[in-house]
């Protein structure tokens, strides 16, 4: 038992040992691992701190760089700044100083008036007093005061023209009833001529009465707005001028003017003029007037008796109501000449109803020859043939003012628009424009050499131009009437055609001894 607790006792102590050994070994190996650590990180710390520090000179210096930069700008701005104060205060100088000349002068100025407004009130004051004595003296000769002379002479005034007026009114008394008979009779000729026929209307005029000059200024609007919503939706000029109580549309298109006509009556009327209200009374009368147009193009071809025609001729025929030919309605006139043409026909033993449409539609190119070029027989002949009429029709209307119709279809409806245009009071025309058309027929065709006469006959329609034999040959007389038929056409507007004949007249002369 002893010897146990010896062997713990010795082992016990033999163990302290040993432990006490080892661990005073691992002491120094971490004080020399401690000592590496630590010089290790002094180098380190002593490498940042020189990167540290040369960036710290880099951004020193960059930053005094920007400084001087920012510092000549600067100073180069505040140089600018100096030079401008420095010219503003020059140019501020030359204008005071030209103020200062400018006050001056004003004063001279001003001083120079104060002394002549003084002689003027001078001069005043001495012409004054010198009326005076002269109204006096003229007082003291005549032996009336002013007041009296005054009177005076305004009763005598007054007494001469009273005797100034009786005297002009008896000479316009005396003219008035010298000229009064001749007047009426030129009034009543003229509203005869105007008015005649039942179908009468100017060709691109329209006017519109109007209750009093008044709406002339509703019509226009403020600052024009009206007069020119009726001008953009209906196309149609107004023109309003200094006649009274009326204002005249001008266009070529007759149902536009129509419609502008309606729409401007019907504004008037009813006194609420205002675009909006325009713009609804303009689309009214426009399906009020083609209404009208087809139902009297239905009525037409009722009339007429013929059927099967297609919907848009018998629209042109309605527009036909509102167009016009030397004051001859054209709607009427063709169903004048769709009459002829069918009693023509039936006398001929040729078919009626083919004869009457041919008629009917002959001058239907007037209803769109505003708006197409060309002359309308051709117009008319294409607008058949586009809505698929008869090829015999489409001659008779294309050539039915051609010297020679193509078709005797064509020569009736030629004799029958002759009929119907040419008869008295059918149509008519100013005699001045007549007589000016004359003299310049005259007038083109004894502008070619050779030519000894010329004579406008049968109203115009024809030019009779007479040659010398000595100098036109047969040859030349064909060539001279090609010229002048040209000439004519480039020169003059004129209805329908003109047949120029040029007459070279041939003498055989002997003697008998």
């Amino acid at each position: 038992m002893l010897l146990t607790i010896i062997g713990i006792v010795v082992g016990v102590a033999v163990g302290y040992f040993l432990r006490k050994r080892v661990t005073e070994g691992n002491i120094t190996a971490a004080k020399k691992l401690a000592e590496s650590i630590v010089a290790e990180a002094q180098k380190e710390a002593e490498t940042i701190t020189k990167e540290a520090s040369l960036k710290a000179k880099d951004k020193l210096y960059q930053s005094k760089i920007e400084f001087d930069k920012e510092t000549r700008e600067r100073r180069q701005e505040l140089q600018n700044l100096e030079k401008r104060l420095t010219t503003k205060e020059e140019n501020l100088d030359r204008k005071t100083e030209s103020i200062d000349r400018r006050e001056s002068d004003l004063s001279r100025r001003e001083k120079n008036l104060s002394q002549q407004e003084k002689k003027v009130q001078d001069m005043e004051k001495e012409y004054t007093v010198l009326l005076d004595n002269q109204r006096l003296k003229l007082e003291q000769t005549a032996g009336l005061s002013a007041e009296d002379a005054k009177k005076s002479l305004i009763e005598f005034m007054e007494n001469e023209a009273k005797a100034e007026a009786a005297r002009s009114i008896k000479k316009i008394e005396d003219e008035t009833r010298e000229t009064a008979a001749n007047k009426a009779r030129e009034i009543i000729a003229l509203a005869i001529q105007r008015y005649a026929g039942d179908y009468v209307a100017e060709r691109t005029v329209s006017v519109v009465n109007l209750p009093n000059d008044e709406m002339k200024g509703r019509i226009i609007g403020r600052e024009g707005r009206n007069i020119r919503a009726i001008e953009a939706a209906t196309g149609i000029d107004i023109i309003i001028d200094d006649t009274p109580e009326a204002v005249i549309l001008s266009g070529h298109n007759p149902v536009r003017r129509e419609v502008a006509k309606l729409t401007l009556e019907r504004l008037v009327a009813d006194g609420r003029i205002h675009p909006a209200r325009i713009e609804e009374i303009v689309n009214k009368v426009e399906q009020e007037i083609e209404q009208a147009i087809k139902e009297a193009g239905e009525q037409a071809i009722f009339d007429a008796g013929i059927h099967g025609l297609h919907p848009e001729l018998v629209k042109l025929i309605g527009r036909l109501k509102f167009r016009t030919s030397y004051a001859q309605n054209v709607y009427v006139h063709s169903l004048e000449v769709a009459f002829l043409c069918g009693i023509m026909a039936a006398e001929l033993g040729l078919p009626q109803k083919l004869a009457k449409r041919a008629g009917l539609l002959h001058d239907i190119g007037k209803a769109v020859d505003h708006e197409i070029e060309g002359s309308h027989a051709v117009i008319g002949g294409d607008l058949a043939k586009k809505y698929g009429e008869n090829q015999r029709i489409v001659e008779a209307i294309a050539t039915h003012h051609d010297d020679n119709p193509a078709s005797l279809l064509g020569v009736l409806v030629q004799a029958a628009d002759a009929l119907s245009a040419a008869r008295p009071g059918a149509r008519k025309e100013m005699m001045e424009t007549y007589l000016k058309r004359l003299e310049d027929l005259e007038k083109i065709a004894t502008s070619y050499p050779g030519v000894e006469k010329a004579y406008a006959i049968q109203a115009g329609r024809e030019v009779r131009v007479i040659v010398t034999n000595q100098t036109t040959s047969d040859e030349n007389a064909v060539m001279l009437s090609k010229d002048i038929a040209r000439k004519i056409e480039k020169d003059l507007n004129y209805p329908g055609q003109i047949k120029v004949t040029v007459i070279r007249e041939t003498r055989a002369i002997d003697y008998a001894k």
